[in-house]
């Protein structure tokens, strides 16, 4: 059943002032189509990058900003926005998020010129930024017990599956319409959803007490020059002035952050998240499975596209037997749940990612799509499958609901910046690979190594879930506390 309750500033659970009329499916059905929305559009940009650099005239540094603009803004507030909805009421920031990423969706469809282009893609950011985690803390707020499973299942499901799909859809737009298709499809969905939710959701009360703003702007500010670092890292290399700059200068601000954070009374980012070793190691994990699994889709898509001769749509296809298969074991996990402990399915699953991996890096220009690329995905689709409920799951574990927005940005925090840094460490990685090749060598060369070096995350991240998560989770929960999050 959905959860109506809220806590006090003394922090006992009290009743909404209003309960949900609404069904628990049409509840879910809100969050999961908002979340889809922000995933899709996250990916659908790769296929359409061919398309876009030549339609704006856009030079390599400033199309590569057509996606670092977004990524650096969303990873840079999402603490901001996690938090900010405890304070101002979930589904009034929920429904502010959506009209921001519903107007930058139509500007960038509109754009004339490369720089409108990246200004909208930056503000279309503030808006993922905003309705990401507070997707996620809305699952907190409305679900409790094996309802809460079940939401995180199909929360898990549309992460995995929104990826992989978006790719399918770019393409598809891309090559029968126009890559402006892919982002103007977003204003009648995000017009739709934001009518649909108020009907369907009840406001959470909101907290009294002062803003962190110090810890808003730290936590901004630090987040984004970290991740400014990373993506610079990728065209000017690890040791390049301005990239050591800006890592350095996001190390002080978050270790400032840390130092602040623990004497303030309303943190934007309480600490005491961190003391459950369960939380702090999914975020870890999750940062090292995120920063693999970018690696993969941005890689097995040139291969695709580059070094088998697909098309854009063709690519997007060549996608499906990893997003069917990820569908359905999603969709599995509740049930499996009730015969095997989740950090038993976390662990599983990881290990079934690290295999499709490994298999897929040891790509060459004589293997064929069927054996040697569709079957790895198979492996890979299973294991996020199984993986990202339990990993989600752990990092809420035990939250209190007054830091579920906290929680909540914390994990997508770790989605975003292990992404952002993932993808930096592989591009610089496999920069120089294949130079001495031409064609489909040099392709397949390329992303051999890419992908190795994504298979050395996972491995770390399989590391991680044993020896971190397991015993945490089990030491809490006699076995299967992964799957039981606090109310």
């Amino acid at each position: 059943m959905p959860a109506t309750r809220s806590r006090s500033r003394s922090g006992r659970d009290h009743s909404f002032s209003g309960r949900a009329t609404a069904t628990p499916t049409a509840i879910l059905g809100i969050i999961l189509a908002s979340y889809f929305m922000v995933l899709l559009d996250n990916s659908v940009i790769f296929t359409g990058l061919p398309s876009i650099r030549s339609g704006l005239e856009l030079s390599p540094a400033a199309l590569s900003w057509v996606q670092d603009a977004y990524t650096l803004v969303f990873g840079g507030l999402l603490l901001l926005a996690s938090r900010a909805g405890d304070i101002v009421g979930r589904r009034r920031l929920f429904r502010i998020g959506l009209a921001i990423f519903g107007t930058a969706s139509l500007l960038i469809g509109l754009a004339p010129a490369g720089w409108w282009m990246i200004a909208a893609r930056a503000v279309q950011g503030i808006g993922a930024a905003i309705v990401a985690p507070t997707s996620l803390a809305l699952i907190t707020t409305y679900f409790d017990g094996e309802a809460r499973n079940k939401a995180i299942a199909w929360y898990a499901a549309t992460a995995g599956i929104g990826a992989s799909l978006g790719l399918l859809v770019g393409g598809a737009l891309t090559e029968w319409i126009s890559w402006r298709a892919a982002f103007l499809v977003n204003v009648p969905i995000a017009v739709a959803l934001i009518a649909w939710s108020r009907t369907v959701l009840v406001e959470t009360p909101r907290r009294t007490g002062r803003f962190d703003v110090i810890g808003a702007v730290g936590a901004t500010l630090g987040m984004g020059a970290v991740i400014f670092g990373i993506i610079e890292s990728a065209e000017t290399g690890w040791g390049s002035a301005r990239v050591q700059i800006a890592l350095a200068l996001g190390a002080v601000l978050l270790i400032g952050l840390v130092v602040h954070e623990g004497r303030v009374q309303q943190p934007i980012l309480p600490l005491r998240l961190f003391r459950s070793r369960e939380r702090s190691g999914a975020y870890t994990a999750r940062l090292l499975y995120l920063g693999a699994m970018i690696g993969f889709f941005y890689f097995t898509t040139q291969l695709l596209q580059d070094g088998f001769g697909f098309s854009p749509l063709q690519a997007g296809l060549g996608f499906l037997p990893m997003t069917l298969v990820n569908f359905v074991v999603a969709l599995m996990v509740p049930r499996l749940s009730a015969r095997l402990s989740n950090e038993t399915l976390l662990a599983t699953g990881t290990a079934l990612t690290l295999a499709g991996m490994a298999w897929l890096s040891r790509i060459d220009t004589l293997d064929t799509y069927l054996v040697d690329v569709a079957l790895p995905m198979i492996l890979v689709g299973a294991g996020q499958g199984l993986a990202f409920g339990p990993l989600t799951n752990a990092g809420i574990a035990g939250v209190d609901s007054a830091d579920a927005g906290a929680a909540s940005g914390l994990v997508n925090t770790a989605h975003q910046l292990g992404m952002a840094l993932g993808l930096g460490v592989l591009v610089a990685l496999s920069a120089n690979t294949g130079s001495n090749l031409d064609g489909p060598a040099a392709v397949t060369d390329h992303v051999g190594t890419a992908l190795t070096g994504g298979t050395v995350l996972l491995v770390v991240a399989l590391v991680v879930v044993l020896t971190v998560i397991v015993p945490a989770a089990r030491h809490r929960g006699s076995g299967s506390a992964l799957h039981r999050p606090a109310a």
